[in-house]
């Protein structure tokens, strides 16, 4: 099984399984002498752990980080860091029944016909749990990004269902951050109350629902992004997309802009009284040409429905060939893009450092 690396630069491998012993990373290429323990990465893994609330997953897990190696006296030496995160609260017996059985929505049907077998025990490989070791990665790159480039980033919920949050596009990410709650991560506190109601009613009828994040990334430097074939909205939307149940990403305007004349997506390039050049609007969502401008990074993804509900669905026996109608058991979010917000920011962080590495390198070339 290849693709479990993310990243030229600063590389990050994962690797576990949702019912297995441990979950963890290996992240190579990360700066020396960067302040880093395991309290610092914990504050980020407590922000996607289950348990901590009605409207997640009751599964109780404490997701206590180790690090393995590339500390040395509280800095980073240079040398690979390697994470761990050790699975406590994982019945198995709750997966029995889907021994043959694909469930509608999972990877179980791709992984049996690519692979030929399949970790049944919830999911294994292609589990959300394997997410806690891009959130473990992604506060690596934060404390990197923000001390040495003072590159912020925040992630929220602007829809869940038919609910959209009100919020302020331009408003940084620094400022977010602030207003943004630590349940739903929304920052609009009316659609919040409603979310809370909308979350339990559907959580009450077995079932799930998806929603939409946004994102913002500030401070970032023009020149970022190699094009033809390195754009920078390629190596974020690649880190987006790779994240289990996002259906969807744009940039900026985004699939509004074909509603658009030109006239009103170009964003219009002016010049200030310090000489400084700015832009009047973001519609290409600070990337044009596949190259940064300088402007924040916008970005937004859409999260499908959790697969896993109470509610009968249909499937197949692949050893007896005969229909079946399945139920799932176990605990699971009734809207899983609650959890999906701290792996966003961590995945965009880690394309983001990856792409200024990248540009260093490029530019020392010339």
């Amino acid at each position: 099984m290849s693709g479990n690396t993310f990243g030229k630069l600063f590389k990050v491998t994962t690797w576990g399984e949702s019912h297995g012993k441990a979950v963890g990373v290996v992240i190579d290429g990360v700066f020396p002498g960067i302040s880093i323990d395991e309290q610092f990465i914990q504050s980020f893994l407590d922000l996607r752990r289950p348990g901590t609330s009605k409207f997640v997953s009751e599964r109780l897990e404490e997701d206590k980080v180790e690090i393995l190696s590339g500390v040395f006296e509280g800095l980073t030496t240079g040398a690979p860091l390697s994470l761990i995160v050790y699975n406590k609260d994982f019945k198995k017996s709750e997966y029995e029944e889907f021994k043959n059985i694909p469930r509608p929505g999972h990877a179980d049907f791709g992984y049996i016909s690519k692979y030929g077998i399949f970790d049944f025990y919830g999911g294994g490989r292609s589990s959300g749990r394997e997410t806690v070791a891009r959130v473990c990665a992604g506060a690596v790159a934060q404390k990197i990004l923000f001390e040495k480039f003072g590159i912020s980033i925040c992630c929220h919920i602007v829809q869940l269902g038919e609910i959209r949050a009100k919020y302020d596009i331009n408003e940084s990410a620094e400022i977010l951050l602030k207003k943004r709650d630590d349940i739903f991560f929304c920052v609009d506190e009316n659609a919040k109350l409603k979310m809370e109601i909308e979350i339990l009613k559907i959580k009450n009828e077995g079932d799930s629902v998806g929603g939409i994040i946004a994102g913002k990334i500030s401070n970032v430097k023009a020149g970022l992004g190699e094009p033809v074939f390195e754009k920078a909205e390629s190596k974020i939307g690649s880190a987006l997309f790779g994240i289990g149940g996002v259906k969807g990403v744009e940039f900026g305007a985004g699939f509004k802009s074909s509603d658009m004349k030109g006239s009103v997506f170009n964003d219009s390039i002016f010049i200030d009284e310090t000489d400084k050049i700015y832009f009047k609007t973001n519609n290409s969502g600070g990337i044009s040409g596949g190259i940064t401008t300088g402007q924040d990074i916008d970005f937004k993804i859409a999260i499908r429905p959790t697969s896993s509900i109470s509610k009968p669905r249909y499937s197949v026996d692949l050893k007896t060939r005969k229909p079946v109608t399945i139920e799932s058991k176990g605990r699971h979010d009734p809207a899983f893009l609650i959890r999906v917000v701290p792996v966003a920011e961590a995945m965009a962080s880690i394309a983001i450092l990856d792409l200024i590495m990248e540009n260093t390198v490029s530019v020392s070339r010339l």
